[in-house]
């Protein structure tokens, strides 16, 4: 069974590289959100098996999306792991805090983003 992740993420450039690295290279089933609110529609709906999290999206934050998509039925043991350029100790422990999982710092590379995904599913 080929496991299915959800990225949110409101840069086109990003969203298009972290795909292709998931679909491509990783052999995942990889699909994407442009901002928090359609994230959070979507997760529902499609119930991926992992959630990566842009943090600083233009309608909610990734933050507030984490803790809907953490509320609705079947998803409240998703893994979401936080991916933002907010790379501080602080930030990092404050997203952990509010309700993500993990946390990976952009830029990654894609064998970081690789172990990180494989590390959470």
């Amino acid at each position: 069974m080929t496991h299915r992740i959800l990225y949110i993420e409101d840069n086109p450039q990003n969203m298009d590289l972290v795909l292709r690295i998931l679909n491509h290279v990783g052999g995942y089933e990889a699909f994407g959100a442009i901002d928090g609110l359609s994230g959070v529609e979507t997760a529902q709906r499609e119930q991926p098996d992992l959630i990566i999290m842009d943090i600083n999206l233009p309608d909610i934050s990734g933050i507030e999306a984490t803790k809907r998509i953490k509320a609705l039925p079947g998803l409240g043991s998703t893994p979401i792991v936080a991916f933002t350029a907010d790379t501080g100790e602080s930030d990092r422990q404050k997203y952990l805090e509010e309700g993500c999982d993990g946390f990976m710092a952009k830029p990654a590379s894609a064998k970081i983003l690789l172990d990180t995904v494989q590390q959470y599913l």
